[in-house]
């Protein structure tokens, strides 16, 4: 089953039909979509699951736009001022200030409104908002932008920069995990399981990002690099280096594979997602 052409149709069929400039705008933004990371770890664990990950869209859907509305507002001036995402102009810069911030807030009322259309009984529903609510909030995503933002220009300890990450990157990670197990109807050990291995790749992750803006080029990356260090951004390589930031995201993906054997079904998938979230070049 190809899960990234499953949620590129499943996105299509959740978007506004109409052309309004605030409805390109958002479908401007969802369709340049990177890897779908996020929707397709719902899926994933749903089938990890025993369940039909096909049942687990509208969930995967709503990790997906509300992710997409967290890099239309990251990308604003007023936030990192970023004129490019993915290789094309950031949504600011194609339609305008005052509609990528309305495209970002209409991306996040969409989320939950699609949420609310999955074929699931009513309680996994009411479980998967509060899910939803709580990682996109104040506690959540949010709660780590504030938290990056407080700290610009400041010397973090390791522990702080984690736990920006762990919210502001890990916790749509968490949910989208977490989202495909409540629409399997999974037990608790299994939501915990399911959360340990979000932890290690979503950490991972940020690593991997870190590394690359002092590696990459902006061409491969499609996003100016360097910029953590213009900016005087405490990351993992300003503070540990590139080689032991390596060791540890090793560490994170080893652990993350290991939370797997919580599944009786295969998650020979999932554990290469990890292996190549670790090695990705972008």
């Amino acid at each position: 089953m190809d899960f990234l052409k499953l949620v590129n149709e499943a996105l299509e069929e959740f978007l506004p039909k109409s052309e309004d400039v605030v409805s390109q705008a958002m479908k401007y933004s969802v369709r340049n979509g990177g890897k779908r990371i996020r929707p397709i770890l719902a899926l994933e664990f749903c089938k990890a699951c025993g369940h039909n990950p096909e049942k687990a869209l509208p969930f995967a859907c709503a990790v997906e736009m509300i992710h997409t509305y967290s890099l239309i507002h990251d990308d604003l001036p007023c936030m990192d001022d970023d004129d490019y995402r993915r290789g094309k102009p950031s949504c600011h810069i194609a339609f305008g200030e005052a509609n990528a911030l309305l495209a970002g807030d209409a991306l996040l009322t969409l989320a939950f409104e699609t949420v609310t259309k999955a074929d699931l009984p009513a309680e996994s529903v009411v479980k998967a908002v509060k899910e939803l609510s709580f990682s996109a909030g104040i506690l959540g995503m949010v709660g780590g932008q504030v938290l990056d933002l407080q700290n610009e220009n400041k010397a973090l300890t390791l522990q702080q920069l984690e736990g920006i990450h762990n919210l502001k990157t890990g916790e749509l990670i968490r949910v989208a995990c977490v989202l495909g197990c409540i629409a399997a109807g999974a037990d608790d050990e299994k939501i915990k399981a399911a959360e340990e291995y979000a932890k290690g790749i979503g950490l991972t992750f940020q690593i991997v990002d870190d590394i690359l803006d002092v590696t990459s080029d902006a061409e491969t990356l499609g996003k100016p690099i360097g910029s953590d260090a213009e900016n005087q951004k405490t990351t993992y390589v300003s503070l540990l280096g590139i080689e032991k930031s390596k060791e540890i995201a090793a560490e994170l993906t080893k652990k993350a594979i290991t939370a797997l054997a919580a599944f009786n079904e295969s998650t020979e998938s999932l554990a290469q997602l990890a292996e190549k979230l670790q090695n990705r070049k972008k």
